[in-house]
């Protein structure tokens, strides 16, 4: 390095390697000797931090090898990479806390855009959805920091704080399919659990809570004026200190001494983990790569109720095929509407075949020959409950007419079914007698699960229909979409059947199981009661279909997803 002055220029020349940089200054800001003296140093600086930072740029690991030490020898921390310490066996769980990030460290996709792209068309709208995903491209430009303020005020600005159930009924499912095994068994080692996020903790303090285990959650807090969301979020340093209070806590109850951190290097400085962690795991992205999905039978607490439209996980390229189908979608719903509402049978399945509706149908082959006791009464089919249209399918599949009884059904849907459809008033003697009623006219179908359920679980069967007939012959029944939800605990039911059927290829599996005899009305000690009937026929169904059979009623299902009991009014 030199530096050279003359009656016109100043001359700087610095030496690189074999590279040669002159820089010139003409002579009215020719400098002094100190500002001369500064700039050459300023340079020097420059160039150096250049040569270090490229240096280690070329070798990722030595960069974060050597931050780790750093730290570790200021803050006396023990740094682990993620291999070294997930097949550790020698904690204990009643002296373990366990702190964890939720982007970092438990999920293993890094985007966060398919879950509030979920909140934004779940909890706002097709328009909101839009626009989220038109930013997009945006977002990619901008920083990580930038983009996730975005993210949130498109989907949260205006909506209300009380109506705003995606948290608990929607987000779990997705956010479940999305953990890691590997870091999930590595909570299950721990006692105590924390986890901390940067994103609204109204978006995942259900999901760590009621479906992990985890003992206190620590995420952003959102700003709310008039029980309104403002769209913003408060600042970060409060989810710092609540994260620190909480830890501090737990370390003051005596027992829990040793403090575990589970993050990657930019979060654990960012929460400064290494001021209250005995150990911290880092977590580097080539990690994340090699995990894998935790299956749905290894899930600590079992998914059986999930509220939403949305069937797929919503990523930009899904989201963008969703919305370019929808116009089309829709036209194909009307002629699939119009085929089933105006043609027959034998015309209209054919049809709807050609169109993408997919329909099997197995029946037993002992059902022709089922001795009918009672010939003056009609057959009664006990289906499990998937969607509004089961009814529909089983008239389809067995070519002929039927009657349902349903519990909850809106006027819309009543009125645009093809076949007829009665509504049940929840009073065993009322509804006993219009049942009764109904069979002497002809076939009836019922589902008593009294609502449906996504998953493969059954819910307790209403033991109503036992008493009806010695006629009764079990239908299992199972649908599969790739798109949209045919069904929603807290949305417009009267939509129910139009996004079932605008999926691109919907389809149903219909089974008729044997015959099964019902219970007589006064059933003395060595006769079967009504709810002996009702949990055998559940019990034919589940394993026909291989589901689970649970005790839960239509009531569990909408206090869990709607915070109601699940009853509709009428229009």
């Amino acid at each position: 390095m030199s530096c050279t002055s003359g009656s016109n220029r100043v001359e700087l020349t610095l030496y690189r390697g074999q590279h040669e940089y002159i820089f010139t200054q003409p002579s009215p800001f020719c400098w002094n000797s100190k500002m001369a003296k500064f700039f050459i140093n300023y340079f020097s600086f420059f160039f150096f931090l250049y040569r270090v930072v490229s240096r280690q740029a070329k070798n990722p690991k030595a960069l974060h090898r050597n931050a780790s030490n750093i730290l570790a020898n200021q803050g006396k921390v023990l740094y682990h990479k993620y291999p070294s310490f997930a097949h550790r066996s020698n904690l204990s769980k009643d002296q373990t806390v366990v702190v964890f990030s939720v982007e970092e460290a438990l999920l293993k996709s890094s985007s966060l855009f398919p879950y509030f792209m979920l909140v934004a068309f779940e909890a706002c709208g097709l328009f909101r959805a839009f626009l989220l995903l038109a930013l997009f491209p945006f977002l990619c430009l901008v920083s990580e920091d930038m983009g996730l303020k975005i993210m949130v005020f498109v989907c949260f600005f205006g909506v209300k704080t009380k109506s705003l159930r995606v948290g608990s009924a929607v987000l779990p499912k997705f956010l479940l399919e999305d953990v890691a095994s590997e870091t999930l068994e590595m909570l299950k080692k721990g006692g105590r659990k924390v986890g901390f996020s940067n994103i609204p903790q109204v978006m995942i303090e259900s999901f760590l809570k009621d479906y992990l285990g985890i003992d206190f959650v620590v995420g952003r807090e959102m700003k709310v004026l008039g029980g309104y969301f403002l769209g913003v979020m408060e600042e970060k340093k409060r989810s710092k200190d609540a994260l620190e209070t909480i830890i501090r806590g737990q370390q003051g109850l005596g027992s829990y001494r040793h403090v575990i951190g589970i993050s990657s290097f930019k979060e654990s400085l960012q929460y400064h983990l290494s001021s209250y962690c005995t150990e911290i795991c880092l977590v580097r992205s080539a990690d994340k790569r090699s995990w894998q999905h935790v299956p749905r039978e290894e899930y600590m607490k079992p998914l059986i109720f999930h509220d939403g439209r949305l069937a797929f996980r919503p990523t930009p390229l899904a989201t963008a095929v969703m919305f370019m189908w929808l116009p089309f979608g829709f036209f194909l719903s009307i002629i699939r509407a119009i085929t089933s509402l105006m043609l027959p049978h034998k015309v209209s399945t054919p049809i709807l075949a050609y169109t993408g509706f997919h329909l099997s149908l197995s029946s037993d082959s002992s059902l022709e020959n089922l001795n009918i006791t009672r010939k003056t009464k009609g057959r009664l089919y006990v289906c499990n409950h998937r969607t509004l249209l089961d009814p529909l399918y089983l008239s389809f599949s067995l070519q002929k007419d039927l009657t349902a009884v349903t519990y909850s059904l809106s006027r819309v849907s009543e009125l645009l079914s093809p076949i007829k459809t009665v509504r049940l008033s929840r009073d065993r003697n009322r509804d006993g007698k219009m049942m009764g009623k109904l069979l002497k006219q002809g076939d009836l179908v019922v589902c008593p699960e009294g609502t449906t359920c996504r998953e493969a679980y059954l819910l307790r069967f209403s033991p109503l229909f036992a008493e009806m007939s010695d006629d009764i012959v079990p239908v299992a029944m199972d649908s599969h979409v790739s798109m949209f939800h045919g069904t929603t605990a807290g949305g417009l039911k009267c939509l129910d059947p139009l996004f079932f059927i605008m999926n691109p290829r919907p389809s149903y599996r219909v089974q008729v199981l044997a015959g099964v005899s019902g219970a007589s009305p006064c059933a003395g000690d060595g006769e079967r009661s009504r709810f002996d009937v009702a949990n055998h026929v559940q019990s034919e169904i589940g394993k026909a279909l291989g589901f689970g059979c649970t005790r839960l009623t239509r009531r569990d299902k909408y206090l869990i997803l709607a915070g109601n009991e699940g009853v509709v009014n009428k229009p």
